[in-house]
């Protein structure tokens, strides 16, 4: 079975940016990828995606902050960041079709 392992997270205060990565053990090319995260509390919610196509989808609380990208040389999924807010701090987690990774934790606070 693909292994799906995370990484990237960490704290940042409001504004900043993070780069999360997400890194499948087969060719990323074979799979829908997508970021899903989880607060505290909250159901898990979606964050963006990139098909087998390649077309990139966001949630209406990322879009325009954020940038979902493959590579296809080192099977990895990049979520990029920017103008973090308070509210996104939860575990991200990342999934190749139906395989869940174990997530990361981002934290935004000052």
């Amino acid at each position: 079975q693909v292994q799906v392992v995370e990484s990237g997270g960490g704290l940042v205060q409001p504004g900043g940016s993070l780069r999360l990565t997400c890194t499948v053990s087969e060719s990323i090319f074979q799979f829908d990828m997508a970021w899903y995260r989880q607060a505290p509390g909250n159901q898990r919610e979606f964050v963006a995606s990139v098909g087998r196509n390649g077309r990139p989808n966001y949630s209406a609380a990322v879009k325009g902050r954020s940038t979902i990208s493959i590579n296809g040389t080192l099977n990895t999924l990049t979520l990029q960041m920017n103008s973090l807010k308070p509210e996104d701090t939860a575990v991200y987690i990342c999934v190749a079709n139906n395989v869940w990774g174990q997530g990361t934790q981002v934290t935004v606070s000052s």
